[in-house]
């Protein structure tokens, strides 16, 4: 049997899907034949995107997967064969209406038509899917991703005077303006990854946060900064699964996250979860998890348990149940 894994042409330091599937190639190699297909052409436009559909049809194998963001090669793929991956539905709160019309039509409706059976990283991304169109549950599987092995235990003594607090991402859905108001007058250094943002940056000033503004790291690089810090802030509004969560835990660090979406069936009873639409539950959880020793203490000890359900060889046999599963049919 081979598998092909559809992927897109990354542009640079957008690899976070195609870190996820090199790893399930990698521990699932043993069992199964995986080749990679990375698109020839980035997808934006029209043309290359038809150019991607037409080349998708030449590089089939015996189960074909789309890893995600093109969704739309489905079209040219054989349907008893396709997986599609969907990481999360955020591309559908685009503010323009014709660009959401196309993004459903493209990226949703015509290609589930096209596909034997569609993977989500959680029960909340399912639960948007079927919110959002007509499929079939039973078509859908949760497979979540997998903790990533290169992110292990480093202790650390917790600064209570100053703690640096690790903020990954930078897009609207990130939530950065509400924490920022929410750190106003608590003693803290906090570490911003992700593209520059002039708002953010203003914010920041004007509430005199201390701050550093870090991008384009590299792995060893955002694993050292897990290290550095005290705690993982992960606010967001909406995630389709929410890796920070496990990376923080995985290292030893406290995680204050979301009470929606998909962060609390990521972070288990392992974090603590807030509601991200209001900035005195960001500060109550924040100075929670900084005054109260032994809850901080408590929730780094479940994020370490928490993790052993990612392991990736669970993830791994998920989906080698589903490829020899297609590939009976």
């Amino acid at each position: 049997m081979t598998v092909i894994f559809f992927q897109r042409k990354p542009y640079p330091h957008q690899f976070s899907i195609e870190r996820v599937f090199d790893g399930i190639k990698k521990s699932i190699s043993e069992e199964v034949k995986v080749e990679n297909a990375v698109m020839p052409y980035f997808s934006v436009g029209f043309i290359p995107r038809i150019k991607n559909i037409l080349w998708s049809s030449k590089h089939q194998g015996n189960v074909n997967h789309i890893t995600g963001d093109i969704h739309y090669i489905a079209l040219a793929l054989d349907a008893r064969k396709t997986v599609l991956t969907i990481h999360d539905l955020n591309f559908l709160n685009h503010p323009n209406p014709l660009a959401r019309f196309i993004l459903k039509t493209f990226w949703l409706t015509l290609p589930l038509r096209k596909v034997t059976c569609v993977t989500v990283i959680s029960e909340a991304t399912k639960k948007d899917l079927l919110s959002r169109v007509k499929f079939p549950e039973e078509k859908i599987k949760v497979i979540p991703n997998y903790h990533n092995p290169l992110f292990q235990a480093s202790p650390k003594e917790f600064n209570k005077g100053k703690p640096r607090i690790l903020q990954i991402g930078t897009k609207a859905n990130k939530n950065v303006l509400r924490l920022i108001e929410a750190l106003k007058e608590i003693e803290c250094h906090l570490v911003i990854i992700g593209g520059f943002n002039e708002l953010i940056k203003k914010n920041l000033e004007q509430y005199k946060i201390e701050y550093s503004w870090l991008e384009k790291l590299a792995e060893a690089e955002l694993i050292e900064q897990y290290q550095q810090c005290d705690m993982l802030s992960f606010v967001s509004t909406i995630e389709g699964f929410g890796m920070p969560i496990l990376e923080a835990q995985a290292i030893g660090r406290v995680v204050v996250t979301s009470n929606i979406s998909s962060m609390p069936e990521v972070a288990n009873n392992a974090a603590h979860l807030v509601d991200p639409y209001d900035v005195l539950s960001i500060r109550e959880g924040i100075l929670k998890v900084i005054d109260d020793d032994q809850y901080r203490e408590q929730l780094i000890v479940n994020g370490f348990e928490n993790c052993k359900r990612f392991d990736i060889s669970i993830i791994t046999k998920q989906y080698l149940d589903l490829y020899t599963e297609i590939d009976k049919e």
